[in-house]
C-alpha cells in the first residue's frame, strides 16, 4: 500500500509541538519564561484543517500555556500538554471520538514521539527529525520542523482526498 493511501482513511491529524510545530529551539528569558516559535503557514493549516472536519489535536511533553492559548486560537480544542506517557493521550483522543488508530495521522520529530507513530495509520515527521523517528515514518515531510511541516502534510492529506474524491466522482459518471 502506497502512503498516499493511507490519507485516505485519516480523520484525525495530531502533531507533536517542540520540533515540528516549533523549530525545537527554546529561547530562556531573563524572567524565567520560555519562548517558542511558530509558524504562520503552519496555524493557517490547522485552522483550515479544524475547518475541513478533520479532527485536530496537540500531544506534547511541553506544559507552556501560551502555546495552548495559540492553539485554541486557532481552532484546535484537543490539546494534551505535559504528555508523559503520549500513548496514553491518543488513547483518550481515539476514545473521545470513537475512531480508529488507522484512521490517525500523527507527526513527531523524536525519540518521545515512537511510541505514538508506531500505533496509527499514518506515521510522518519533519525534515529534520530524528533518524529513528524517520525510520517508522510513511511519510517524511521536505521541510523542517518550524518551517511549515505541519501545512505541508495537511496540504498533501487534503490534495490526495480530494484527488480520491474527483476520480470517484468520475467514475460514477462513467458508469
Amino acid at each position: 500500500m502506497s502512503y498516499l493511501d493511507h490519507f485516505l482513511k485519516i480523520k484525525a491529524l495530531i502533531f507533536d509541538v517542540d520540533g515540528v510545530l516549533t523549530n525545537g529551539q527554546v529561547v530562556l528569558l531573563p524572567d524565567g519564561q520560555q519562548m517558542r516559535q511558530m509558524h504562520s503557514k503552519d496555524g493557517y493549516a490547522l485552522q483550515m484543517a479544524v475547518k475541513k472536519g478533520y479532527i485536530v489535536g496537540i500531544i506534547t511533553g511541553g506544559k507552556s500555556i501560551q502555546v495552548k492559548e495559540r492553539l485554541t486560537a486557532l481552532g484546535v480544542t484537543d490539546i494534551h500538554l505535559g504528555a508523559l506517557h503520549k500513548d496514553e493521550a491518543l488513547d483518550d483522543i481515539i476514545n473521545d471520538y470513537s475512531i480508529s488508530k488507522e484512521e490517525v495521522m500523527y507527526m513527531g520529530d523524536d525519540i518521545p514521539d515512537l511510541c505514538v507513530l508506531t500505533q496509527v495509520g499514518l506515521a510522518a515527521c519533519p525534515a529534520d527529525a530524528a533518524l529513528e523517528v524517520k525510520n517508522v515514518s510513511q511519510y517524511v515531510s521536505s521541510i523542517q520542523g518550524g518551517s511549515g511541516c505541519v501545512r505541508d502534510i495537511i496540504a498533501v492529506s487534503y490534495t490526495h482526498l480530494r484527488a480520491h474524491e474527483t476520480s470517484l466522482h468520475l467514475v460514477c459518471r462513467l458508469l
